[in-house]
């Protein structure tokens, strides 16, 4: 597996980086799969901030790969997917899809998240849950696609 560039965005008003275990989390898991964080920021739930902050990392940062977590439930400040859906080129809903078949195996409130995945230009952009248990079942569900995923994004091919 090649190392991927993988970023971390924590959408929360309630979190900082002191008290994020779940961003904390993926940073671990991508380090564990070899993968570089090349950043990791918790930004409150303001749909522009994320969106902001989701073309940074995408454009000027290079990650391949940005992982949220937070903000993808029913609350009235829960903006994740709108403000991935704000940056997107592409849809990939598979990804989501996924998420949400293996998370009901598990719990059945994992039909109450509206994560969405996108790609915005070679940045493949995943919702994750805000809770470190749901984020980290998460990561091991799609970290066996991840390496094809950012290969076919850039236009590698199947190989």
């Amino acid at each position: 597996m090649a190392s991927l560039n993988i970023a971390i965005l924590t959408c929360s008003d309630t979190r900082d980086e002191a008290s994020d275990t779940a961003g904390r989390a993926l940073m671990e898991l991508a380090w564990a799969e070899g993968h570089s964080v090349v950043n990791y920021e918790v930004q409150p739930d303001d749909r522009a901030v994320i969106a902001a902050t989701l073309i940074r990392m995408a454009d000027e940062e290079g990650a391949d790969v940005i992982l949220t977590c937070g903000g993808t439930g029913l609350g009235p400040r829960d903006v994740t997917p709108e403000a991935t859906r704000d940056v997107s080129e592409r849809l990939v809903p598979g990804i989501a899809e996924y998420l949400r078949a293996q998370s009901l195996l598990i719990t059945g409130r994992a039909m109450l998240s509206r994560g969405t995945a996108v790609q915005r230009g070679t940045t493949l952009i995943i919702n994750f849950p805000g809770s470190e248990k749901a984020a980290r079942e998460s990561f091991g569900f799609i970290a066996p696609q991840l390496d094809h995923a950012a290969k076919m994004a850039r236009g590698d091919g199947h190989n």
